[in-house]
């Protein structure tokens, strides 16, 4: 019988299949941050012990719902509101001091958080990747940022690119970022930059045209977070506006390699986006 130890994992699976990032980003422009200490269920917010009230208050937000902890951090609840935009985006924090008061919360309010806020995905319950690769990554960057720019975060979405990272309020989703990087990673993101090599896809982009940015980036070097606009998505094409002009990418979805989504699930179907340029203004 084969031991855990001796399984091979959905991330090791899935960068030996030769799996693009591109096109795998989450799909979301609003976000809430909820610091929950201690354990998180399979579902952060169904399965962590939360009461009825706080569920009903996190499930009637419109937009993605994140559980978030830091492991040194003891007292208060912060509470963090991000907005996702092509531009940038804006992210505001407040502390509420106990969960309890959650459902009496208004979201809107809170002071603006300068800066990036980094999330790490550390969901142990949900994918073993998640807990074995997320806590290294997230302690190689605690001397980096400062406390309300660090978390580590609940699902984050696609355990086999772990460990994975969010960075609000940009909306910019990275993969398999290597312990060894992480330092360099944080100073581009800091700088309003993204590594395009680790890079997902930006969140308030649908998958393909997540991958039409990523070869635009690639083609012309632009790795600011405001540098290109989206301009057209009709159908299979996607045009940006780039600082050199406007380029359209043709995208065409074909079947990318078996792999498991979850570490001991069974391989399934995935989708790659092939990108080519169409034309240039």
């Amino acid at each position: 019988m084969t031991t855990v130890a001796e399984q091979v994992t959905c991330a090791a699976s899935s960068l030996a299949a030769g799996e693009p990032l591109a096109g795998t980003a989450t799909v979301a422009s609003n976000w809430l941050l909820v610091e929950v200490r201690g354990a998180w269920g399979r579902d952060a917010v169904v399965d962590s012990g939360l009461a009825p009230e706080i569920q009903e208050a996190l499930g009637a937000f419109p937009g993605n719902v994140l559980l978030v902890r830091r492991p040194d951090r003891r007292g208060g609840v912060s509470i963090i509101r991000a907005r996702s935009e092509e531009s940038g985006g804006s992210a505001t924090r407040q502390e509420i001091g106990a969960v309890g008061n959650l459902p009496h919360t208004d979201f809107e309010v809170g002071d603006e958080v300068a800066g990036p806020i980094v999330l790490v995905c550390a969901h142990g319950r949900r994918d073993a990747c998640c807990a074995r690769l997320g806590p290294p990554l997230f302690d190689a960057l605690k001397t980096q940022l400062p406390p309300t720019q660090l978390w580590q975060a609940s699902h984050l979405g696609g355990h086999r690119f772990a460990p994975n990272v969010v960075v609000l309020p940009y909306g910019v989703q990275l993969g398999r970022i290597p312990l060894d990087r992480a330092v360099e990673v944080v100073d581009l993101v800091k700088a309003g930059r993204i590594p395009l090599d680790l890079y997902r896809g930006r969140t308030i982009y649908a998958p393909p045209v997540q991958a039409a940015e990523l070869t635009v980036r690639s083609l012309t070097g632009a790795d600011g977070i405001g540098d290109l606009r989206l301009v057209a998505h009709d159908d299979d094409l996607v045009t940006f506006a780039t600082p050199a002009g406007e380029l359209t990418v043709r995208v065409d979805q074909r079947p990318g390699p078996l792999v498991p989504a979850s570490c001991g699930a069974e391989p399934e179907p995935t989708v790659e986006w092939s990108t080519s340029l169409e034309s240039s203004a």
